[in-house]
């Protein structure tokens, strides 16, 4: 049981810690519940953090139940088992998709223009990187399984899914996957039932939170580059007095071996 999503990606961030301080490594969030959790990671394995939006198809009348999601770039994945138990007119299922594409076009815009206030953000560079992805928990994995879909277009080298609670064999299943995927789950209780189940405190994230995060994160990166340039200004001047230093010794080395040939030759020219 967790007290909330935050101490939930403090403590998810301990099973991470192999991946702390790489320069390859990079921490997407899903929205909203997730981004809370991967900016606790992110700040642990002092890693860079971004969102990677997601939308969740949900069976008409029970919405939090998943028949499918949506992932940027036209992706679509769908839950079978769900779809062949409920039978759900395709019809229905084109709509509710175009509902949900309308609002993940609209999230992009919102977390995307509000890092740093810095004007529209492009999606970070991912060919060759290690992404962690991050979510507040897997129940069905559709959520989750249209984002590696999504994500596997960018090529990125290894796709790590990170979670705080899942059920079991949802979490089995994305270890299964093979190739370049793992997955991470704190907690995999066999009565599983829900996420929220797993949390005291299982209030909606807001969008408002999201945007405050991230910018957040922008400001703790500044930060951290002013910090490295100003090592580097003081690394660099610490070479220039080490290499003054060096040439002064090397000099003064010559100078006392000069003098001792002199004296030596002086004490020839006495005998």
């Amino acid at each position: 049981m967790f007290k909330d999503r935050r101490e939930a990606g403090r403590r998810l961030a301990e099973l991470l810690e192999e991946y702390s301080g790489r320069d390859d490594v990079i921490v997407l969030g899903l929205p909203r519940g997730g981004v809370p959790v991967a900016w606790e990671v992110a700040q642990a394995l002092k890693a860079p953090l971004d969102v990677f939006i997601v939308r969740k198809l949900g069976v008409p009348g029970q919405e939090e139940l998943a028949m499918g999601a949506i992932a940027s770039g036209g992706v679509r994945v769908m839950n079978d088992e769900v779809l062949n138990y409920l039978d759900i007119d395709q019809a229905l299922i084109d709509e509710i998709t175009a509902v949900e594409q309308i609002e993940l076009e609209k999230r992009e815009k919102l977390y995307r223009g509000n890092r740093g206030n810095r004007g529209n953000r492009p999606f970070p560079e991912l060919r060759g990187r290690t992404v962690l992805l991050v979510d507040d928990g897997l129940a069905t994995g559709s959520s989750m399984r249209a984002a590696i879909k999504a994500l596997e277009l960018s090529q990125p080298a290894a796709i790590v899914v990170a979670v705080p609670v899942a059920a079991a064999q949802v979490c089995d299943r994305f270890n299964r996957m093979g190739g370049n995927i793992t997955c991470v789950c704190l907690e995999t209780p066999e009565q599983f039932h829900a996420v929220g189940m797993w949390y005291q405190d299982f209030s909606q994230t807001s969008d408002q939170e999201v945007c405050e995060l991230l910018k957040q994160d922008f400001a703790f990166k500044l930060i951290r580059i002013r910090r490295l340039k100003k090592r580097s200004v003081w690394s660099a001047a610490a070479r220039r007095r080490f290499s003054f230093a060096t040439l002064t010794l090397d000099f003064m080395q010559l100078l006392k071996q000069k003098r001792r040939q002199a004296a030596a030759l002086h004490t020839l020219r006495i005998i």
